[in-house]
């Protein structure tokens, strides 16, 4: 059975769909990517019998047609946050003010190419603009491969501060989570199951995700830095 998975739940299947696949004797092939990235590859003919993506990505699916009616379950969400490497000294992100500050005094940051999809990095993009500070700040920007992880340019010393999603943070060991955006700058992302609607796995679609939604998997999503829904 095939699905089609944002990266920012990576971390927590990859511990939970093992369990899945031994109780209900199937075998599953994850497609990783962002939420925008798959849609693409939706849209241009690709197939998948579960679909994770963010809101955005399944109301595109919705709309056009492709989200068996009654399947979607909102799963979980997830806050864009700010890492440094651990150990490093902690800089002042607590208000709008002193994260601008903050980003001006960094040698590098890193943060998802907006040109490849993903919330955060979509997001972040545009709040540099807010600030006022976007060219300055993406001139010393390091970003990662396409469905990469930013928090490993901190360990390598090529950035100073990593922005990304908390799940994707956490998947870096190493580094120390400074805190979500602040204020009114606060991004939070929500992340929704649902099943293809021309999938010849329905009943199998529909009881991963009944797993992904039940009280043990919420403890693992909570576990990897989501607020399980």
């Amino acid at each position: 059975m095939k699905v089609f998975s944002t990266i920012a739940v990576q971390s927590t299947l990859e511990e939970l769909l093992p369990q899945f696949e031994r109780e209900n004797d199937v075998k599953l092939a994850v497609t990783w990517n962002t939420a925008p990235a798959l849609v693409k590859r939706l849209q241009g003919g690709e197939t998948a019998d579960v679909l994770i993506l963010n809101r955005a990505g399944i109301d595109t699916m919705t709309r056009d047609g492709r989200i068996l009616p009654g399947s979607e379950v909102t799963l979980a969400s997830s806050a864009t946050a700010i890492a440094i490497k651990a150990g490093a000294a902690r800089p002042d992100i607590s208000t709008p003010d002193a994260l601008k500050r903050t980003l001006l005094a960094a040698r590098a940051i890193s943060y998802t190419d907006p040109a490849a999809g993903g919330a955060s990095g979509i997001y972040f993009a545009k709040l540099l603009e807010r600030l006022g500070i976007a060219a300055e700040i993406n001139a010393r920007t390091k970003f990662p491969p396409p469905a990469g992880l930013v928090a490993n340019f901190l360990l390598t010393g090529e950035a100073d501060l990593a922005v990304q999603q908390v799940p994707e943070l956490l998947q870096v060991p190493g580094i120390e989570i400074l805190g979500p955006l602040p204020g009114d700058l606060h991004m939070v992302t929500v992340f929704v199951a649902g099943v293809e609607a021309a999938t010849p796995h329905g009943a199998a679609a529909k009881a991963l995700i009944a797993f992904l939604h039940s009280p043990s998997a919420a403890t693992v999503f909570r576990a990897k830095g989501l607020d399980p829904q």
